[in-house]
C-alpha cells in the first residue's frame, strides 16, 4: 500500500531549502512545487549569490517545474513555500497558473496576501500556516545573525 504525502512532508521538503538558503548566507525562503505527489521543481533565495533581486526561492522553484514539464503553466500543481509570497513573486505565480499555494510564515511587511484586490490568479488556492512556527524560527535565527 502506498501511502501519500501530505502537506507536512513537503513542507519540510521546501524547509530544507530554505536551510540551504541559510547556510549560503541567503534570506532562508525555500519553495517546492509539486504535481501527483512529486517533487518537480525546487528553489531557494539565491539573490546573493547571482547578484539577482528577482532570484526568490518561488521563482527558482516555478523555473525549475516549467522546465520539468515542458511547459509554462503549473496548473494543478502546488508550490509549498516557507514564506509567503512578495508582490513579485505572488505575479510570477499568477502567470504560472499554479492551482494551490501553501505557505509557512506570515510576511506582515511584505506578503502579497496584504493587498486588495488579490494579485493572485482568481483559481488559486491557498492554504497558510504549515510549520509556520519553524519557518519563522529560521527566519528569526538568521536575521539575529545579521544584527
Amino acid at each position: 500500500m502506498i501511502i501519500p504525502f501530505d502537506d507536512a512532508y513537503f513542507m519540510r521538503q521546501a524547509l530544507i531549502e530554505a536551510e540551504k538558503a541559510f547556510h549560503e548566507g541567503e534570506v532562508p525562503v525555500g519553495a517546492v512545487v509539486v504535481a501527483n505527489q512529486q517533487i518537480i521543481g525546487r528553489g531557494h533565495n539565491l539573490t546573493e549569490k547571482l547578484q539577482d533581486v528577482t532570484a526568490h526561492a518561488e521563482i527558482q522553484a516555478i523555473t525549475a517545474a516549467a522546465i520539468h514539464i515542458g511547459a509554462k503553466y503549473l496548473k494543478d500543481c502546488t508550490l509549498y513555500v516557507t514564506l509567503e509570497p512578495c508582490c513579485m513573486c505572488a505575479g510570477a505565480l499568477y502567470w504560472s497558473q499554479v492551482s494551490k499555494i501553501c505557505f509557512g510564515a506570515r510576511d506582515e511587511k511584505r506578503g502579497a496576501t496584504n493587498f486588495s484586490p488579490s494579485l493572485f490568479h482568481k483559481t488559486t488556492v491557498f492554504e497558510t500556516g504549515i510549520a509556520a512556527d519553524e519557518c519563522s524560527e529560521l527566519l528569526r535565527r538568521f536575521f539575529e545573525q545579521k544584527r
